[in-house]
């Protein structure tokens, strides 16, 4: 089976700053993978590179076999993506931000109701639809930018630390839905510096300084170890 996700060689400065330097891995398919890393290591400019905000000198990704290099618009085509900030507008309804969003992608009217009641639900926001972005709290915000995500029902999710300034119990039912969506098929890579919402039968990519220090699912990795335990050590290792 093809890989969700293949990144080789990549590298990238930000001017004098090395940002990512000859960074490589794997995602197989329908896998939840934590791209774990303390604040700095280069998480967010790897999203940019995978998003086609920026591209990379040397460096190849592909998704699901299509070169992003040669073929962009067809790579990116089967990206879900929640960026860090969120980009809803408060303004509008739960239901007419989907429609937005869906007619950015080509979709049309008749085509884009059966998929934004599908994504709502499967995020637990059908009930909300006709409610303002404005009512809502940020964990359900967070969920109907994921729900927005999946209208063109992409195979691999990115999410670059989605869950920055929400409360514990949204933290969480924000990871156990997105968990969810890899048993329905769905490839998910979740940036993030938070231990906690990472399971042991995830794989773990670990970036520290804009290098891989660890790849692997992350009971092997951690070799039996706590994650945060692991994680600590690990970077402090790796920053001697």
């Amino acid at each position: 089976m093809t890989d969700a996700l293949a990144v080789r060689g990549l590298s990238h400065a930000w001017g004098r700053k090395t940002a990512l330097s000859d960074v490589s891995f794997t995602l197989p398919a329908g896998r939840f993978c934590a791209l774990l890393g303390p604040n700095g290591a280069g998480k967010s400019t790897l999203m940019a590179v995978l998003t086609g905000l920026i591209r990379p000198r040397p460096g190849i990704v592909t998704v699901a076999g299509v070169d992003m290099g040669r073929r962009p618009r067809q790579a990116l085509a089967g990206i879900g993506v929640v960026f860090q900030q969120p980009t809803l507008d408060l303004d509008l309804s739960v239901q007419a931000n989907m429609r937005l969003f869906a007619g950015l992608h080509g979709l049309s009217k008749r085509e884009a109701e059966p998929r934004i009641e599908e994504a709502l639900t499967r995020l637990g926001m059908a009930e909300r639809a006709g409610e303002k972005l404005r009512a809502l709290n940020g964990g359900h915000r967070r969920r109907m930018e994921i729900a927005r995500a999946l209208i063109h029902r992409p195979r691999l999710l990115l999410l670059d630390e989605p869950t920055v300034g929400l409360d514990a119990p949204s933290r969480a039912a924000i990871t156990d839905h997105v968990h969810a969506l890899v048993s329905q098929g769905i490839s998910v890579l979740w940036a993030t510096h938070l231990t906690d919402e990472i399971r042991p039968e995830d794989d773990l990519i670990l970036l520290h300084r804009g290098r891989i220090a660890a790849t692997g699912p992350v009971a092997e990795a951690t070799q039996g170890a706590p994650l945060a335990e692991w994680f600590l050590a690990r970077t402090r290792a790796e920053a001697a």
